[in-house]
């Protein structure tokens, strides 16, 4: 489920906690979802446990999971919503993006199908 890029310059817990977060926002995760253990996914990915335990420290501070003592860790309830509120709050920055692109000659044109292309993306998934 996990791939960690060992090349990347992107920590290996952030890696961790975006690929949670894709997943979640997939459906891949769902609300009241176990997620891997800090030991299993040590093993699998090959990775320090205290990495993964970064990594889980993180999306719990997030309130992406919760801890259960004795049981693991699970995907919050509202795990989608927190991060559909935090994605929405980034369309600040795509703004600024979509301006430096006009100023540079894009046209709209070219913008408006990349984000058909994407949307459709999703919609295909979706089938």
């Amino acid at each position: 489920m996990y791939q960690i890029d060992v090349m990347s310059r992107i920590p290996v817990y952030e890696q961790i906690v975006e690929q949670t977060e894709k997943f979640i926002l997939a459906g891949v995760l769902c609300a009241g979802d176990k997620i891997p253990s800090v030991r299993s996914l040590s093993v699998e990915l090959s990775v320090n446990p205290n990495t993964i335990q970064k990594a889980v420290a993180e999306l719990d501070r997030r309130g992406l999971i919760f801890s259960v003592p004795g049981k693991g860790s699970f995907v919050s309830e509202r795990a989608r919503d927190a991060l559909t509120a935090a994605k929405r709050g980034n369309l600040g920055v795509m703004r600024d993006k979509l301006r430096e692109f006009k100023m540079a000659g894009i046209d709209k044109s070219e913008v408006l199908e990349v984000v058909e292309e994407v949307y459709g993306e999703e919609n295909r998934a979706d089938d």
